[in-house]
């Protein structure tokens, strides 16, 4: 069979401003080419479309033109909730084209809502729930559909049918490296976020499955609650065939939980450290996760930054919506990371329920005394499959616009924020209070030699970066 996987463009920024998100940071889309990979390990002739991708046309029409081009049998979508529309508009191009070809759509939007997609979304013939690659190779095998466990469809009547989710893949390892070779301009079309490296080019990976946490906010509907994750000869073999067959240096490696298995990570360091590839890393820790001798070990292996989901600055909030977690236990982490002589990147999350300009005040205030090298303030986004949705309409207004639903935009303003417009309002005012931070900004300056690589991209993009800067002036929206 052949076989097309899309990743649409999606609605990725805020209305009315240049979209620069593919500029700033491209990264690969991971799930879609493991299933890539496991699809061509079954026999198929596989291509991936990402429409995000270096030199991608700008249109649905043009891509529609250019994924037919390939005369696939069947074409799959891996989509967000604000990639979901975009996704679909491309797809009804293509079966407007091409009838006959057998559409697909999967991601954590579809596996959170589920068969009622196909209620709505006619051009769309199955949805896959959950892991893609086991349902993906029972579909494609010519299995009927309603055999195809994790599968979606419609009955003879026409009627939305949801079988059975398919078992978890019990041992990650059996799977094929992600087929990164599919990607047109890897490595060096793909890019990641300015002055979190050092040595180019870069690349992501994923080394786990699943977490065991159930923060307020997110969305388990693909992985679910269970751990699961690759060995540590897995990972460095992961690693080594990107540094060796494309030359990749830094990689950024996005587990939610990636050292919750201290045995596993301290055997991966002692690979690192015993046959050096020459790389750095960057990975994401949590907080109790993360003891001396394993920061010691992360950094002789090599790893630069290690980003913590800190959330906010107000304890209340905390317990709400990280329970488990707690603000000394992150300032002592934090230090003990930076003691280590690694960077130390704070991820924050504004606008949640309960939030409101003390608390803001309260986060703002956090994240400047903890001293960290870096940090990222997303735009809390209710998300249909998260523990917070149950309660979302009753703890403020929501604007239910899945193309503005990337934690880039405020849909979602907490009762005890008066408006929209507040909320923007403080959230430029803080996030530009951290980087205009002298205390900050002598860090920054210290390195800047180091990161002369993201500096060049900067200065030769810099229409771009100023256009989005100014999203952020007292005035932006």
């Amino acid at each position: 069979m052949r076989i097309v996987l899309v990743h649409p463009a999606g609605s990725n920024w805020v209305p009315g401003k240049k979209d620069i998100t593919a500029t700033a940071n491209r990264m690969a889309p991971l799930g879609l080419i493991s299933v890539a990979a496991y699809l061509e390990q079954q026999g198929h002739v596989v291509f991936v479309y990402d429409c995000l991708g270096p030199n991608a046309p700008k249109t649905n029409a043009m891509n529609a033109r250019l994924i037919l081009n390939h005369h696939p049998d069947l074409v799959g979508f891996s989509a967000t909730t604000s990639g979901f529309l975009d996704g679909y508009e491309l797809c009804k191009r293509i079966k407007d084209a091409q009838p006959k070809i057998c559409t697909v759509f999967g991601g954590v939007h579809v596996s959170a809502m589920g068969a009622q997609l196909l209620d709505r979304f006619q051009a769309i013939d199955y949805l896959i729930m959950g892991e893609g690659e086991p349902a993906m190779a029972e579909l494609t095998s010519g299995r009927a559909p309603d055999t195809v466990t994790g599968l979606c469809y419609r009955d003879a009547a026409g009627r939305s049918i949801a079988n059975p989710a398919h078992a978890q893949i019990e041992n990650l390892d059996d799977l094929p490296f992600p087929a990164y070779e599919k990607l047109a301009g890897f490595p060096k079309g793909y890019h990641l976020p300015l002055f979190s490296y050092i040595l180019a080019p870069g690349a992501t990976m994923v080394t786990s499955r699943g977490c065991p946490y159930q923060c307020s906010f997110c969305d388990r509907s693909v992985f679910k609650n269970r751990y699961r994750y690759n060995s540590a000869e897995y990972v460095y073999q992961h690693l080594r065939y990107l540094n060796v067959r494309f030359g990749v240096r830094h990689v950024n490696i996005y587990d939610d939980l990636f050292t919750a298995h201290r045995r596993r990570i301290a055997e991966l360091c002692g690979l690192l450290m015993d046959r050096p590839l020459g790389m750095q890393l960057n990975c994401a820790v949590r907080a109790g996760h993360c003891d001396d001798e394993l920061l010691s070990m992360l950094k002789s292996a090599g790893f630069l930054q290690l980003s913590i989901g800190i959330e906010t600055g107000d304890p209340d909030l905390m317990e709400a919506h990280k329970p488990g977690v707690h603000l000394q236990e992150i300032r002592d982490t934090i230090r003990r990371i930076q003691a280590k002589g690694l960077r130390a990147k704070g991820l924050f999350m504004m606008g949640l329920p309960g939030e409101t300009a003390k608390t803001i005040q309260k986060t703002s205030d956090f994240a400047l005394s903890l001293g960290l090298d870096d940090m990222n303030m997303s735009k809390f986004t209710p998300f249909y499959g998260a523990p917070v949705w149950d309660n979302i309409f009753e703890e403020g207004t929501f604007e239910y616009d899945w193309r503005k639903m990337n934690c880039l935009n405020f849909v979602f303003v907490p009762r005890g924020i008066d408006s929209k417009e507040t909320l923007d309002e403080l959230y430029n005012r803080h996030v530009k209070r951290f980087y205009t931070d002298p205390g900050w900004r002598r860090k920054f300056r210290r390195r800047i030699w180091e990161h002369r690589r993201s500096l060049w991209y900067f200065v030769r993009h810099l229409p771009s970066f100023l256009s989005a800067m100014r999203t952020f002036e007292p005035d932006g929206n």
